[in-house]
C-alpha cells in the first residue's frame, strides 16, 4: 500500500519558518554571512555589498534591509577589536567551532547592542534564533543566549575601560602610524576611523550655490559636504550630471596639475573616475587607463551621466605603450587604501604588512615607467589613498634619487588646495589625514588619508 505524503508540517519545520519570518531575521543572517566572508575569507566588503554582483542574500533583500545590513556590518568591522575584547571577557574558553560562524553571529549582535540603535531584546532574540537554525552554530545556541544576556546586564562593568583607539586597530597598523606621525596623531587617526565618513561632492561649477541648495558646507578646495543623509540618486543635480561623489581629499591631487585646459592628460588607474571627471570638466583631453574592464565600464557610465567626453583604455600599465607623449600624467597608484578606512572598514582586517611591500614594488615600477610618457616640461602627479609612508613619502624620495636629473619635485602650496596648511609637509608633499580639519569650520573634521607629490619632467 502506497503511503500518502503527510501534508502537515512538522512542528520543528513550522517553528523554523516562524523564526526565519521574523522581521529583521534575514538581514541579520546576511550581515553575519558577509562579515564572515570579509574576516575569514578576506573578501572585500564593497564586492559583497554590490547590488548587481555581490552576496546573493544581500541582493535579494528589500532596500531598507540592505541599508540595515550595511549599518550592521559597518559597525561590526569598525568596532571589531572592542567586540573581540568583550567576548574575551565574557567567554570562559575559546569556542571550538572552526568556521567562525558562532563568533560572526555574536559580533553582529553585539554591534547592534552597543553601537546601533537596536534594542538589546531584539538583537539577542534574533541572534539566538540564528544560532538555532544554523547547523554549525546550533550546539552553541545556549552559549549565544547566555553571553548576550550577560552583556546586557553588565554592560558598564564589561565595556567601561575599553581602549577603543588601540583595540580597533591591528597592532601593525597602529605601530606604523605611530612611527610616522607620533602617538597622539596615531590615536586621532584611529579615533576618526570609528565614525562613518561624510558625503562629499565635487561640482562642475558654483560650489557655494550647490552648498546652499543641498544644505551643505564647503570643505577642502571647493568640495560640498552634505549634512543630511539619503539616497544620492534622489538629490538635486544628480540626474543632470552637475556633480559627483568624491571625498574632499581625493579631489585635491588633480588640482596639482594646474590649468589643464586643452592639454593631453593621462589619468592612470582611473576608475571609478572622480579625478577623470575633474580633469575633463576643466577642459583637458583625458585618456583614462585602468586594468579592470568592468571598472572602466562604470567609469564610462559615470562620464555619460556627467556629459563628459574621455578616451578609455583597458590595460595593465606595465604593458601599456601610449602612441604619443602626454602634457601631464596623474598616477593614482594601486595601494593598501589604509587612508579610506572610514569608508572601507574592512581594510584593517583584510590587509597585512606584506601587502604594503608587494604594492610598493608595483608603485615603484609604475612611477619609473610613466616618466617616458610625459613631454619635457610636463607634470607628473603621483598619489595614493594610503597612510603608509612606504607608499608615499619614502616611495617618492627613492624615485627622486633614482631619477636624479630627469625629474624635479614641484612643492605643493597650501593655496592650491584651499588653504589646507596642515595637509602640506615641510618637503612640499600633500599629506591628508583622517583626523585633519577639512574646512574653515573646526567642526568639519575628517577626510580620506591621501598622499600626493608633483614632479616636473626635465
Amino acid at each position: 500500500m502506497t503511503r500518502r505524503p503527510n501534508k502537515k508540517a512538522k512542528p520543528a519545520d513550522k517553528q523554523d519558518r516562524q523564526q526565519t519570518d521574523k522581521p529583521g531575521f534575514s538581514a541579520r543572517k546576511v550581515a553575519a554571512d558577509i562579515l564572515g566572508n570579509v574576516v575569514h575569507k578576506k573578501r572585500p566588503l564593497d564586492g559583497e555589498l554590490d547590488v548587481a554582483s555581490g552576496h546573493s542574500g544581500f541582493r535579494a533583500l528589500a532596500a531598507n534591509d540592505r541599508a540595515l545590513v550595511r549599518a550592521i556590518v559597518g559597525a561590526s568591522l569598525r568596532h571589531r577589536g572592542e567586540i573581540s575584547e568583550i567576548l574575551e571577557r565574557l567567554l570562559d574558553r575559546q569556542i571550538p567551532e572552526k568556521t567562525g560562524r558562532v563568533l560572526d553571529i555574536l559580533h553582529v549582535a553585539i554591534a547592534q547592542m552597543l553601537f546601533l540603535d537596536v534594542p538589546d531584546r531584539a538583537a539577542v532574540s534574533l541572534a539566538v534564533d540564528h544560532a538555532g537554525l544554523d547547523r554549525r552554530a546550533r550546539p552553541y545556541k545556549g552559549l549565544v543566549n547566555g553571553v548576550l544576556r550577560r552583556l546586557g546586564r553588565e554592560r558598564e562593568e564589561i565595556t567601561g575601560d575599553l581602549d577603543a583607539d588601540l583595540l580597533n586597530t591591528p597592532d601593525w597598523l597602529f605601530e606604523s602610524w605611530q612611527s610616522s606621525y607620533g602617538a597622539e596623531t596615531a590615536r586621532a587617526i584611529a579615533r576618526a576611523h570609528q565614525g562613518e565618513a561624510d558625503l562629499d561632492l565635487t561640482v562642475k561649477k558654483g560650489p557655494e550655490d550647490w552648498a546652499e541648495k543641498l544644505e551643505g558646507s564647503i570643505v577642502g578646495a571647493g568640495s560640498v559636504r552634505l549634512a543630511r543623509k539619503g539616497a544620492v540618486e534622489a538629490l538635486e543635480g544628480f540626474e543632470d550630471g552637475d556633480w559627483w561623489v568624491q571625498d574632499a581629499a581625493a579631489a585635491l591631487p588633480a588640482r596639482l596639475l594646474g590649468d589643464v585646459e586643452g592639454l593631453q592628460v593621462a589619468d592612470l588607474c582611473a576608475a571609478p573616475g572622480g579625478k577623470t571627471a575633474q580633469l575633463a570638466a576643466l577642459g583637458a583631453d583625458v585618456t583614462a587607463v585602468d586594468i579592470s574592464k568592468s571598472r572602466l565600464k562604470r567609469l564610462e557610465e559615470n562620464m555619460a551621466r556627467l556629459g563628459l567626453k574621455v578616451t578609455t583604455v583597458a590595460s595593465d600599465l606595465r604593458e601599456f605603450k601610449p602612441e604619443t607623449q602626454f602634457d601631464a600624467v596623474l598616477l593614482d597608484a594601486p595601494c593598501s587604501a589604509t587612508g579610506t578606512i572610514r569608508r572601507h572598514p574592512d581594510v584593517p582586517w583584510i590587509k597585512k604588512p606584506y601587502d604594503i611591500e608587494k604594492l610598493s614594488e608595483i608603485q615603484r615600477e609604475l612611477l619609473d615607467g610613466v616618466l617616458a610618457w610625459v613631454k619635457s616640461g610636463g607634470l607628473i602627479v603621483y598619489c595614493t589613498c594610503s597612510l603608509e609612508t612606504a607608499e608615499g613619502e619614502r616611495q617618492v624620495e627613492a624615485f627622486l634619487e633614482r631619477q636624479a636629473g630627469k625629474v624635479e619635485l614641484v612643492a605643493v602650496d597650501a593655496e592650491e588646495i584651499g588653504g589646507l596648511d596642515q595637509c602640506v609637509t615641510n618637503e612640499g608633499f600633500l599629506r591628508c589625514l583622517p583626523c585633519h580639519v577639512a574646512g574653515a569650520d573646526a567642526d568639519l573634521k575628517g577626510m580620506d588619508g591621501f598622499f600626493a607629490a608633483r614632479f616636473r619632467v626635465s
